[in-house]
């Protein structure tokens, strides 16, 4: 039943989604405002092969079983700068100690560094938060998604700079809060 509700998580996630957001840069205390447009849709079996392929991690999957992704999006920022970008991503659960399920998060190109990047995911069954962390060259990046209901997402971003191995995440050089919420279409003409 917990893979299930993860499975549902993601069921929820896909469709065009409109995020208001705030950035915190606080390396040089500049407050940012952006809007995003995104499309999230399921990907089939082959592109989850190549994603799995293009990470070198194993094939030998059941890959129907598997959570996977495309993600297209465009921010614009209040200065007017423009960012977008595609990519695919999947997850692969590991471990299965309820309310988590843990495993990793791979993506064909990643938002700081354009290459492949496994990242670590945590989701907790019972607040519907999807926790990812990933290990950047320069920041660690832990990045919250909260599924309130079907129409409805609450998103955090910490960018932590890099500390030495094994110290704590402790200096935060971002801050990001939003709220997504779900477009639906119009059936009427």
């Amino acid at each position: 039943m917990s893979i299930a509700q993860f499975q549902e998580f993601f069921d929820h996630c896909v469709g065009t989604w409109t995020t208001e957001r705030t950035y915190h840069y606080l390396t040089h205390q500049e407050v940012e405002r952006s809007h995003t447009e995104f499309v999230i849709y399921p990907i089939n079996s082959e592109i989850k092969s190549q994603v799995l392929a293009d990470n070198q991690c194993s094939t030998e999957h059941n890959l129907e079983e598997l959570p996977g992704y495309r993600l297209a999006f465009e921010t614009v920022s209040e200065k007017g700068d423009k960012v977008s970008q595609q990519l695919n991503i999947l997850f692969v659960p590991q471990k299965v100690e309820l309310p988590y399920i843990e495993g990793d998060y791979l993506r064909d190109k990643a938002y700081e560094e354009a290459k492949p990047m496994i990242a670590h995911f945590r989701y907790n069954v019972h607040t519907r938060e999807l926790l990812m962390t990933t290990q950047y060259s320069r920041v660690v990046s832990v990045d919250s998604i909260t599924l309130i209901n079907p129409q409805l997402r609450i998103r955090k971003i910490l960018n932590y700079q890099r500390p030495l191995e094994n110290q704590p995440l402790e200096t935060v050089v971002l801050a990001g809060f939003g709220v997504e919420q779900k477009q639906t279409v119009n059936s009427q003409q």
